[in-house]
């Protein structure tokens, strides 16, 4: 077996008295050739077992990470970490076998959220108000300790929002309360399930895992940059809601929060657009979009700050192009996927980058409100689209809209309004060539990259004139800095479509210790809409932290009254 185009860098463990010993362990940093076969790597880990005294016969070997370094485009590795088992259920690594192994080696912990039951009775279930990630995992995790929640959405059930839409970007006729913000699955359903996060939290690899348990592919447990594609993802948050119902829980569409009453008794009353409905504990995981949410709270008194945000555009390019400024010769080769890419620039101080990006996606319509422009991206799994495309950001800081919430979420509105006006005022999104933008003119059509947003129903616009000028200023000079990076990101056909503002929630709901609602003890602020998750994964984290503090509070056996 040759070994011509692979090569492996070994660093050694550290001080042997950190650790007693492990069960499993991980080798990293073992880059191949993406033309060699992967079970290469489980070579070079044997033979370094070997060199280390421990005899690799009886143990089993795994990829458990990969990753692409395309940092040399004339030699791409996929770089592996290598998984290190034993199947006798006695076997240890022990802590000076280990050190001896030379290399990035890691203790891999295969361990579930842990759970805990509160003695604290209740005589009614847990209400959950959001089906995006945060609100999904909680319900899933309340449901499979017993607890019987009941969970709601303003908008419909997976087959019904697809419908409405698809209804949307055909003919512009949307609906307020089902949409790509709002329903099943929320806003992540529909922007390629990436599931990359910055998150340090052992519960993430639980979710990579529950969400194969519902049919994502299990790729997402290795790939360094897992994503499960739109396509997919909408039958996994049909079956966790089927598996919720299964479990005793309750699931309702079309219902919408409209207040929240606190009784005497200590449960909490939630006045919907259904009917009211008593609950032990509500959490709130109604994602960044529900700005009726947001002002209700205030209104009672909620704690709530503004809080730093970021403001931009979608860019398109032709994935071919940034596949070749990628990965070079290799570009198109099967194992390393579509070029994939996160720029950032902090020098002038503010920062501007990249985030969301969508291989061989679409930018798509992402409005919730009439009369406003919203866009955003999204991937099917296959990833085959002809355009690449990224939101491109710049971030905002309190004190550049007046440091009050209702100043932030008036910034987001106004931007999406003059955004629907500058396309029509007919959900035409308005666009400019990057050559126009950095020019300051808008004067050329698509030619080479063909915009995406509702097959291409846009209108050539000065996005400038409808960014506040520090944001502009801010996405141009990115531009220019980003060229530096990857060849051909400022170049003059690649198309901007406008505007991206729901990146992340323009406030935070704050919470204690307990993850409560400051001053609202049963009232438990979640997800990303709460001001404490970024995406997908770290949205759904933060959906079993509430979980599993609700649990540890109440006990199960008072969800046994009937939902």
């Amino acid at each position: 077996m040759t070994r011509k185009n692979s090569s492996v860098t070994y660093g050694g463990l550290g001080d042997e008295n950190n650790v007693t010993a492990y069960k499993k362990i991980s080798v990293g940093g073992i880059a191949l050739s993406p033309d060699n076969d992967e079970r290469e790597a489980f070579d070079i880990v044997a033979k370094e077992l070997r060199r280390a005294g421990i005899n690799p016969a009886r143990l089993r070997f795994d990829i458990c990470k990969k990753s692409v370094d395309a940092r040399k485009k004339n030699d791409v590795k996929l770089v592996y970490s290598v998984a290190v088992s034993s199947e006798d259920k006695d076997f240890l690594f022990t802590a000076r076998s280990v050190s001896r192994i030379r290399g990035q080696v890691t203790p891999i912990i295969d361990a579930s959220p842990s759970v805990s039951y509160g003695n604290e009775r209740v005589s009614c279930p847990p209400l959950v108000v959001g089906m995006g990630p945060a609100g999904l995992f909680c319900a899933l995790m309340l449901a499979e300790n017993g607890y019987r929640p009941i969970i709601i959405d303003r908008g419909d059930g997976i087959s019904e929002r697809c419908n409405k839409t698809r209804i949307f970007m055909q003919t512009g006729s949307l609906d307020t309360d089902c949409n790509i913000q709002f329903g099943a699955g929320g806003a992540g359903t529909f922007s390629d399930g990436k599931l990359v996060t910055r998150v340090n939290d052992a519960r993430v690899g639980y979710i990579l895992r529950r969400f194969c348990d519902f049919g994502a592919p299990e790729d997402i447990l290795i790939n360094a940059k897992p994503h499960i594609g739109t396509d997919l993802l909408v039958d996994i948050v049909d079956r966790m809601l089927e598996r919720i119902k299964e479990l005793g829980g309750k699931v309702i569409y079309r219902c919408k929060l409209n207040s929240i009453e606190e009784l005497p008794d200590g449960n909490i009353k939630a006045v919907t657009s259904c009917a009211d409905i008593l609950c032990s504990g509500l959490i709130l995981a109604t994602g960044h979009s529900a700005r009726d949410i947001y002002a209700m709270l205030m209104k009672k008194s909620y704690a709530v700050e503004p809080k730093p945000f970021s403001l931009g555009l979608r860019i398109e390019h032709l994935q071919e192009n940034i596949d070749k400024a990628l990965l070079g010769d290799f570009a198109g080769h099967a194992k390393l996927g579509r070029g994939e890419y996160h720029l950032s620039d902090t020098t002038s101080g503010r920062g501007v980058y990249t985030f969301c990006m969508c291989p061989g996606g679409e930018v798509i319509a992402a409005a919730s409100e009439e009369g406003g422009v919203v866009v955003n991206g999204m991937s099917k799994h296959a990833r085959d689209g002809r355009n690449a495309n990224s939101a491109i950001l710049a971030s905002v800081r309190p004190d550049d809209y007046g440091n009050s919430c209702d100043a932030a979420i008036e910034l987001q509105r106004r931007l999406e309004r003059l955004a629907f006006a500058e396309g029509g005022s007919d959900y035409y999104a308005p666009f400019q060539t990057v050559g126009d933008f950095l020019g300051g003119v808008s004067v050329s059509e698509p030619q080479g990259v063909l915009p995406t947003y509702r097959n291409g129903k846009v209108r050539a616009a000065r996005l400038d004139k409808i960014l506040p000028d520090f944001i502009t200023d801010e996405l141009r000079r990115g531009l220019l800095s980003f060229e530096k990076k990857i060849k051909g990101f400022a170049a003059p056909d690649a198309i901007l479509t406008g505007v991206e503002t729901r990146s992340s929630a323009p406030v935070r709901i704050l919470r204690t210790e307990r993850l409560c609602a400051v001053g609202h003890d049963r009232v438990y602020p979640c997800g990303e809409g709460a001001g404490y998750a970024g995406g997908i994964t770290s949205a759904a984290v933060d959906g079993v932290r509430i979980a599993q503090a609700v649990m540890a509070r109440f006990a199960a056996s008072g969800s046994e009254a009937e939902p």
